[in-house]
């Protein structure tokens, strides 16, 4: 499909994107069950790095079906197809020196794998949001998992659907007996620690 295309160079690189922001561009993909907490987070953590003065941009994955991913079902090749869109949009946004905040399921290993053999060594920081299921389903905040259990809903990860824990995420948070602005507050500080804010 692309042999008669060429990739047209800018140029203006990452690096003088970025250097203009004193940031060190990075994909932040929160990782985790439905409910698990993911996008309440994502959404604190933008607004602590919005105060630190970072240039952000927050993909969100109901979002995205909104718009990019409308066409997309949640059959397992669905799935595949909508981390691989969003994986492609969050390199573009580090190639403009932006630090992206991702909130994806994502639930299988290989794609999030794709998602990070498309930048460079330690710009894609992979946080596991780790809640157990039966907290996720005890949230339910959408009613998802009860339609899920009744069958209203197929291909429910977590529920018919399989979720692959990450194995060596660059940060795992938990969600019990810590609040969101604490897990915000400690991906700042892992941020801040790694020289990906100046």
């Amino acid at each position: 499909m692309t042999k008669n295309l060429s990739w047209h160079a800018s140029s203006v690189g990452k690096l003088q994107r970025a250097g203009g922001k004193r940031q060190k561009p990075c994909i932040l993909w929160l990782t985790g069950l439905s409910a698990a907490g993911k996008s309440t987070i994502a959404n604190l953590l933008e607004q602590e790095l919005f105060l630190c003065g970072a240039h952000t941009y927050l993909l969100d994955g109901d979002n995205l079906r909104h718009g990019l991913n409308r066409d997309l079902g949640f059959a397992d090749a669905d799935r595949q197809e909508n981390i691989r869109r969003a994986a492609e949009v969050a390199h573009l946004f580090v190639d403009a020196g932006i630090i992206v905040i991702a909130a994806f399921i994502s639930p299988f290993r290989r794609d999030r794998e794709l998602a990070r053999r498309l930048v460079a060594p330690g710009e894609f920081l992979e946080i596991f949001v780790d809640t157990p299921l039966e907290e996720c389903e005890r949230r339910d905040p959408k009613g998802l998992y009860r339609r899920a259990r009744c069958g209203l809903i197929s291909h429910f990860t977590g529920i018919d659907s399989a979720y692959e824990v990450p194995l060596d995420p660059e940060m795992r948070l938990t969600t019990l007996g810590r609040t969101p602005a604490q897990n915000a507050c400690a991906i700042v500080d892992y941020l801040r620690e790694g020289g990906y804010l100046r």
